[in-house]
């Protein structure tokens, strides 16, 4: 699948890192470094603007080495960029650490997955079909 990309950072175009990466890593697109301290958040710009095809979605999601080494998640994690969506991707990071992370310039700061996906339609009903499982949720196996 081709999509159109314009990028106005100083950066390489996202890519693959293997052939069987589901995601691209995004880099910050920054003048000057950003200081999160713990339990701070801040919108970080990528310079990336991107044209999605109608049924698809970039979903962005945290880096796992950022998240174990530094306690650097994603507020609204996966985070969703619509096929209507025309503006830069920017990205709501989160300090979950006790000590103070620095973003630099062309920092990996998150992945995107494009995915499918569909519409529904609802229709009204008075009661649903009975499964095994029922309405048992939140650990209900009792399975750890």
């Amino acid at each position: 699948m081709e999509i159109k990309i314009v990028n106005k950072s100083k950066h390489p175009l996202p890519e693959y890192a293997t052939p069987h990466s589901a995601g691209m890593d995004l880099r910050a697109s920054i003048d000057e470094p950003v200081v999160l301290k713990p339990l701070q958040r801040a919108l970080i710009p990528t310079g990336l603007y991107i044209q999605l095809p109608e049924g698809y979605e970039a979903q962005i999601r945290p880096r796992s080495g950022l998240a174990i080494k530094h306690g650097i998640s994603i507020v609204n994690s996966p985070g969703t960029i619509d096929a209507d969506y025309r503006g830069e991707i920017r990205v709501i990071l989160v300090n979950l650490s006790d000590q103070e992370f620095v973003i630099n310039d062309g920092e990996r700061i998150c992945q995107m997955v494009i995915a499918q996906h569909a519409h529904a339609k609802w229709q009204q009903a008075d009661e649903l079909d009975e499964t095994e499982r029922g309405a048992g949720g939140f650990g209900h196996t009792g399975k750890v």
